[in-house]
């Protein structure tokens, strides 16, 4: 069994230092308030004690060099103990964003407030429960102090065996994952492999992984559980991933249901059997936030068949014995007890990804994640995943009075915004409150307060459902609709929203922001990313883009590209890649998925520009230019496809280091951009077709902030600023507001006016790396342009639409949080001759057909001469 020290990607350990009993003296350096307090208002126990948290916590360069020099105090003062991780360094080593993982006891009577400590006070141990992980060649234990769970390969899925104070808890014939086909055949997935992610003291995570399908044959299903493991506890966190891991059909660009690669599943059940079931004497639910929970009888059955949005409100039926009843949204816990055990379940999100059943006997409970009762098979596309998380007590649950009520509503830790934005750890950040933009504030407040959040806005087009949960609701393509029924339209992270959510999160601790953003990197990962090794380079492992403009998602669901006559086809590309806001979350939640999925979005941009990989390959093994291609296969400028491979890259090799990311992002900004390029041979003033350029030139910013941070000021680095002051010269003499220019506008909606943010922050960039008077023409159209977007974008009834909302979630932030006595280094001073002259690049498809052309060309020459040479010699 292989632990998490084997594991190359993150080579990340924990530590728990020795805590002080009590607190420590005037050697403690820094101080860092953690507010507790529940995720949601609605519903769940307010009163917790001992309940697992995970937060991650940035720290400004130099502050912390040692996890172990980290401690914490709850809200009287006393020493608790506490696991830390180290997710990012900077560049001097020392920390930039740690996991602390410890239990917190809530007291609903008074504001719940712990203290991170950064010091060197003397330490001594603090007793406790501790996990310890033991492993042999084809077993591992987990045991927590409370109980001992054990994983096998070969044997059932996730676990081998359960047993709570020595006794087994669990019938492991009758226990796990199964899997009923389209054609009723039934299979029980076996675990393959075993690994451990996290090995601490107070959280551990062992990840499994099985698959079904026979050995070659296209119809394979993978299943990946996560368990997570809390020292004193009988209660196991499951993250189970169902994968279909084969390519999609996609004839003619259109990616709809009922093509070929999809799966087709009756029932998908994660069934737990108690050991002894025919002694449980009660089966007991608590069916919605807030009701009791109670003794039901058996049978029981509860199945959420819709969202419970429509007509009546009606979302879910519960069977118990002969009683039958109706309600609208469930979040059920289900508990099977007896004298000596209990087994309780419970899955967060319940309704929001309908259809889901769970079903109880007095010996079994069964939760069913894709549950039999839906009229049809449940069909998993090619290349999709979902991924479902739950929760299972198998013994007492005492964190609240109701079992597994916190879970429904975990609690989220969160620093103050004062902390979180001096920490440096995201650039530019200043706290919402001090922000004296009130009216650019408010902008990206509508996500979250008003009559139009995007919490309301799933209800218009009911975006919910295991495969639209999460998402947001893309209004802003429904403008031009005229019929009564609302277009459905998917937005899949445009402009990286989950980076703006986290961002206005660490500017406010508003709780609202990080379930926006946890919800939305949830989805993302499952089904908005493409999971497969067998379609071609350019699309394995990609992010698809939003619902095509302007028409109904259709069958495509989440896949772009709805076969309708109006539509072209098409797939991913790079002018749709957004990772860094999945990093954000990983450094937030320490979330593997968010990370595996933004360092696969780095390496998709690599393994899309390799000719090496293309049909192409037999004639031209150069580069593809699919990384850099924008609007055109032939245009490789300035353009947000290069930009969004770009940041990519840099995110690549942020959560990574490997040095094959910063050098195919120079090789892009080299392949788009010089410092000597005839800009207005660009024609960047046609809106529709060059606006953006702007995004690369942001782009470019953060590429020259990148390399001041490892520092790294070389050639490149100059190469880079020349550009970036080059073409922010000449936008001071060119550029407007889009919207001063309606006629040149196909359509001169509000986006227009949000997307002039991006302007701002290019001069902000700009004004870093000038001086005299070309650095105060700079600040000055940042100014302007900030003010004419919010402005023009404030005065304007479709303000709230999805697009333009997160635009200014993620862009203008310079505005408040680059000071403009902000100055960078200027690094090398190389000659303009040392930057050589601009080079086309002609894209391997046209270099390929053109060698196809010359080789036959060649042919006919040859044969002509062949033809001639036997007539008039032989002949």
């Amino acid at each position: 069994m292989a632990r998490s020290i084997d594991r190359p990607l993150d080579p990340m350990t924990n530590a728990v230092a020795e805590r002080p009993t009590a607190s420590p003296s005037g050697d403690v350096s820094t101080r860092v308030s953690i507010l507790l307090a529940p995720a949601s208002a609605e519903g769940g126990a307010s009163r917790r004690v001992g309940e697992p948290v995970t937060t991650g916590l940035p720290f400004p360069q130099g502050s912390c060099v040692d996890a172990e020099s980290l401690q914490l105090l709850d809200q009287y003062g006393r020493a608790r103990r506490l696991q830390t991780r180290v997710l990012d360094r900077w560049p001097d080593g020392s920390i930039r964003w740690a996991l602390l993982d410890f239990q917190a006891d809530v007291d609903d009577r008074v504001r719940t407030e712990y203290e991170v400590l950064v010091g060197t006070a003397t330490r001594t141990k603090i007793s406790g429960p501790r996990i310890v992980i033991s492993a042999s060649e084809d077993r591992l234990s987990v045991d927590t102090g409370a109980a001992d769970f054990s994983f096998a390969q070969g044997a059932a899925f996730p676990f081998s065996a359960v047993l709570v104070n020595g006794r087994p808890a669990i019938d492991p014939t009758r226990t796990g994952l199964l899997v009923e086909d389209a054609s009723g055949r039934t299979i029980a997935p076996t675990v393959e492999s075993v690994d451990v992610e996290e090995d601490g003291p107070l959280r551990a995570v062992v990840r499994c992984s099985g698959s079904l399908g026979d050995e070659g044959t296209r119809a394979r299903l993978d299943v990946i559980a996560r368990c997570h493991f809390f020292a004193g506890s009988a209660t196991v966190r499951i993250v189970l991933t169902v994968r279909n891991p084969q390519p999609a059909a996609h004839p003619g660009g259109y990616w709809t249901l009922g093509s070929g690669g999809s799966i087709f599943l009756r029932d998908v059940s994660l069934r737990l059997a108690s050991a002894g079931g025919d002694g449980v004497s009660s089966v007991r639910c608590s069916a919605e936030h807030g009701t009791a929970h109670a003794i039901c009888e058996a049978p029981f059955e509860l199945y959420q068949h819709s969202s419970g949005s429509g007509p009546g409100g009606d979302g879910y039926r519960v069977r118990a014995g002969s009683f039958e009843r109706h309600g609208r949204r469930a979040c059920p816990v289900v508990s099977l007890s007896n004298q000596l055990q209990t087994i309780a379940i419970v899955m967060p999100h319940f309704w929001q990804n309908f259809p889901k059943g769970i079903e109880a006997t007095h010996g079994e409970v069964a939760l069913r994640l894709f549950p039999r009762q839906h009229a049809d098979p449940h069909e998993i596309q090619g290349g999709e995943q979902k991924t479902h998380t739950l929760y299972v007590a198998f013994n007492r649950d005492g964190v609240t009075n109701a079992p597994l009520d916190w879970c429904r509503t975990p609690l989220v830790a969160r620093a103050e915004p004062s902390w979180y934005c001096a920490s440096g750890a995201v650039p530019y950040l200043v706290p919402a409150a001090a922000d004296r933009d009130r009216a650019y504030v408010a902008l990206g407040e509508s996500a979250v307060d008003g009559d139009d959040t995007f919490a309301r806005k799933r209800d218009v087009v009911d975006e919910y459902g295991w495969r639209d949960f999460g998402d947001l609701y893309a209004d802003h393509e429904a403008v031009f609709q005229t019929e009564r029924a609302p277009l459905v339209s998917h937005y899949n992270n445009q402009y990286d929203a989950i980076a703006g959510f986290g961002w206005r999160f660490l500017r406010s601790g508003d709780p609202r922001w990080w379930t926006l953003m946890s919800e939305l990197a949830s989805h993302v990962v499952d089904i908005d990313v493409y999971h497969t090794d067998g379609d071609k380079s350019a699309y394995n492992h990609a992010l698809f883009w939003h619902t095509y403009h302007y028409v109904d998602a259709g069958t495509s669901t989440h896949r772009s590209y709805p076969k309708r006559p109006d539509v072209g086809g098409g797939g991913p590309s790079a002018e749709h890649n957004y990772p860094a806001g999945l990093l954000l979350h990983y450094f937030l939640t320490g979330d593997a998925q968010s990370r595996e999925t933004a360092v696969g979005l780095a390496q998709w941009v690599v393994d899309m520009d390799d000719g090496r990989r293309s049909l192409f390959r037999w004639l031209d093994r150069g580069d593809t230019g699919l990384a850099s291609m924008t609007g055109s296969p032939l245009y490789h400028g300035p353009g947000r496809g290069a930009a969004n491979s770009i940041v990519a890259l840099l995110t690549g090799h942020r959560a990574t280091g490997d040095a094959k990311f910063l050098l195919k992002a120079e090789q892009l900004i080299r392949r788009c951009i010089h410092p000597r390029d005839d800009i207005g041979e660009r024609n960047l003033l046609d809106a529709e077709r060059r606006w953006f350029y702007t995004v690369f030139l942001q782009a470019l910013g953060k590429y020259l902030d990148y390399k001041i941070e490892l520092p790294s000021l070389d050639a490149m680095y100059q190469y880079a600023r020349t550009s970036l002051l080059q073409y922010a010269d000449w936008m001071v003499d060119h550029e407007y507001p889009y919207l001063d220019r309606p006629e040149i506008l196909e359509y001169p909606t509000e986006t227009w006016a949000a997307q002039d943010m991006r302007k701002s922050d290019v001069f902000a960039f700009a004004a870093k790396h000038a001086s005299g008077r070309a650095r105060d023409r700079f600040l000055e159209r940042a100014e302007f342009f900030f003010h004419a977007s919010v402005s023009k974008l404030s005065s304007l009834p479709t303000r709230t639409l999805t697009r333009p909302v997160v635009l200014m979630l993620t862009n203008g932030l310079m505005h408040a949080g680059c000071p403009a006595s902000a100055t960078a280094p200027e690094g090398q001073q190389p000659s303009a001759a040392d930057f050589g002259v601009p080079m086309h690049f002609v894209p391997q498809k046209t270099r390929a057909l053109d060698r196809a052309r010359a080789i036959a060309a060649t042919m006919s020459l040859v044969a002509i001469a062949a033809v001639i040479f036997y007539f008039y010699v032989l002949g």
